[in-house]
């Protein structure tokens, strides 16, 4: 498999090697000692998620706090997705900016993002169904949400009417979550990950 480092630090796409014949595809989605090899660190998996959504859904942003936080590794099984990464970490480099990778059942590949960093995608099929590994279970008391229009964000979500939940409805602005002293802070998180590192760090 392709490991690309994104724009935004601690996240990564991944792409697979697809074995086909007339029998069908086989790929290799995740593998820990690729993940290590990669970026420094593997998924330390504590929960696995579907997501089925369908066309102009946009979930999201979604982030939790850190430590321990919760990484996630993502790819499209059914349908196609745009998969946005949003670096809402205070004191990163890239604060604020955000980075967008197609995510679908053609090229199938997964995008591995790092604690502290915000995530959401929106659908662009009639139907898409997302798998999430995560490093830690859902935990509400620790789980925030930021409104995935919110203009100061400026994501180009790719869907004309977009289909919120009741929840991401919602949702504070990214400046409303910052004033509330809620969002991660860059140096906290990068030293969390690069204290479970054995390869390397960001």
């Amino acid at each position: 498999m392709k490991i690309r480092p994104l724009t935004i630090e601690g996240a990564y796409e991944i792409t697979p090697v697809q074995h086909r014949d007339p029998r069908g595809v086989f790929l290799e989605w995740y593998r820990a000692d690729a993940a290590e090899a990669g970026h420094g660190y593997p998924l330390e998996l504590a929960q696995a998620n579907i997501s089925v959504s369908a066309r102009d859904v946009v979930r999201g942003i979604h982030f939790a706090d850190v430590p321990p936080g919760q990484a996630k590794y993502v790819t499209c099984v059914a349908g196609s997705v745009v998969d946005v990464v949003v670096d809402i970490r205070v004191g990163s480099p890239t604060f604020g900016q955000w980075e967008a990778v197609p995510l679908d059942d053609v090229d199938r590949r997964a995008v591995h993002l790092a604690e502290g960093l915000g995530h959401g995608f929106c659908v662009l099929s009639e139907q898409a169904t997302l798998t999430y590994l995560c490093s830690t279970g859902y935990n509400p008391s620790r789980e925030h949400t930021i409104h995935p229009l919110d203009p100061d964000l400026g994501i180009k979500w790719p869907v004309g009417d977009p289909i919120l939940s009741a929840r991401d409805e919602a949702a504070p602005s990214f400046a409303e979550v910052r004033a509330a002293g809620a969002l991660p802070d860059y140096e906290i998180c990068r030293a969390y990950v690069n204290s479970r590192g054995t390869s390397g760090e960001w």
